[in-house]
């Protein structure tokens, strides 16, 4: 019972563009993850933003130049960015969006420079000397769950980070 968008807006059915998407990469069909039998737990914060470091997690397939880019078919590798890294050194590479965005001005995909600019105002206490990245639109979510994430959650664990914000494309 919805109403129709407005004509000057020109919406994408991204769940098309991702069938069409895997479809040219030769995968099946996609099958999306259902995790709701098992929903994860809100935790409230131990300590407020302004004590806490924070980890970026993104992603959106951001690298740094002199780094290997991310390869289109089930990369299950991250990145690592140092959060002093300035945002004219990043790139990106991705098949399931468009980025063009991302390429005018990274912190479309990779806030740091907002983050920073928090740490500096005094609201977040400081960031992980590294920022995680990996290419998303990972097709096998077994291989996701067995492989990437738990090195992702080790990594953040190993920084210490009190608090990770996870920017999906």
């Amino acid at each position: 019972m919805g109403t129709a968008p407005p004509d000057e807006l020109d919406p994408v059915d991204y769940i098309q563009v991702t069938r069409d998407s895997y479809a040219l990469l030769g995968f099946d069909a996609y099958r999306w993850a259902d995790n709701t039998d098992d929903p994860a737990d809100f935790v409230s914060p131990a300590k407020p933003l302004s004590e806490s470091k924070v980890v970026l997690i993104a992603s959106g397939g951001v690298y740094r130049v002199g780094d290997i880019g991310f390869t289109h078919k089930d990369d299950l590798t991250h990145r690592e960015i140092p959060t002093s890294a300035p945002t004219d050194e990043l790139r990106v590479t991705h098949f399931a969006y468009d980025e063009t965005s991302a390429k005018e001005d990274m912190n479309a995909i990779f806030p740091i420079d907002s983050l920073r600019a928090m740490v500096d105002a005094g609201e977040i206490g400081s960031l992980a000397d590294v920022s995680l990245t990996f290419m998303g639109g990972i097709y096998s979510q077994r291989r996701l769950g067995e492989t990437l994430m738990p090195a992702i959650v080790d990594r953040v664990a190993e920084l210490e980070a009190d608090i990770a914000l996870l920017v999906p494309v």
